[in-house]
């Protein structure tokens, strides 16, 4: 006898999971229940979903829901990556901040989430050639969740904005993976030069609220950058810096500081 052939649909564990706090967070706010359908419970998947909320958010009298959700579509049925990185985003902020404690809450509350995400999508109609379409989406984030990113800039997987108010990432910026930063965050150039002149952020690079790294210079893996500090030099791997201008102070602290998102400066750690 042939055997018959099964499809079986491929597991998602943190979609899954989404669902059912969302279920449950029906049950707890009632007055929820159309947000919850709406945003979670009537999309088979992340993908629809991020293309919904994206589209919700940065929907304006010039470009339409309905316009901006087909572009989400598009951009997470071409680049699979997209979805796959926010996955790792809705991990990395659940792990680091003490705020989070479901994994519903970056998707449907928090705009550092948010605009990393809408952020990816505008990335991808970058490299797409449809640069107006992105300079529009940039636009609309910047507006909407005071997070200013450019559409060419590469952002890694992994990433925890906090807050997530007055941050700008420049065009020629690079971000590495598991990267950890608070508000106020400029990733900028020095001036009017060309070409490349941004920074390039190491993997696993915490930096603290109001830090300014400015330049095409290097901040090594697994170093730490202190809140309010101005970093115009490159940043050796696992070191901790501070002040304006920042100076190596010590070691990093720990061998994954945007994963223990520790900011003080102790004695003893230079």
């Amino acid at each position: 006898m042939a055997k018959t052939k099964t499809h079986l649909a491929p597991l998602d564990p943190v979609w899954e999971r989404i669902r059912r706090e969302a279920t449950q967070a029906l049950q707890e706010e009632p007055f929820l229940g159309g947000m919850m359908h709406a945003c979670v419970l009537h999309h088979r998947t992340l993908e629809q979903a991020l293309a919904y909320r994206f589209a919700m958010k940065l929907a304006s009298a010039e470009m339409q829901e309905q316009l901006l959700r087909e572009i989400a579509d598009e951009a997470h049925a071409t680049d699979p990556e997209i979805a796959l990185a926010a996955r790792a985003d809705i991990a990395a902020v659940y792990e680091r901040d003490p705020a989070c404690h479901r994994f519903l809450q970056p998707l449907i509350f928090f705009k550092g989430f948010q605009a990393i995400q809408a952020y990816r999508v505008g990335h991808w109609l970058w490299h797409s050639g449809r640069r107006d379409l992105a300079y529009l989406i940039q636009m609309r984030v910047s507006e909407v969740f005071g997070v200013d990113i450019h559409p060419a800039a590469r952002i890694g997987k992994g990433i925890m904005i906090d807050h997530a108010h007055s941050i700008v990432i420049g065009e020629t910026a690079v971000v590495g993976d598991n990267v950890s930063m608070l508000h106020s965050v400029t990733l900028g150039g020095t001036g009017k030069e060309k070409e490349d002149r941004h920074p390039k952020i190491g993997n696993g690079v915490l930096i603290g609220a109001g830090a300014k790294v400015l330049g095409n210079i290097r901040v090594g893996n697994c170093s730490r950058i202190a809140a309010g500090s101005v970093v115009l030099h490159e940043v050796p791997p696992c070191k901790t810096v501070a002040g304006v201008p920042a100076k190596i102070v010590g070691e990093a602290g720990c061998d994954q500081p945007a994963m223990s998102m520790d900011h003080l400066l102790r004695r003893g750690n230079s």
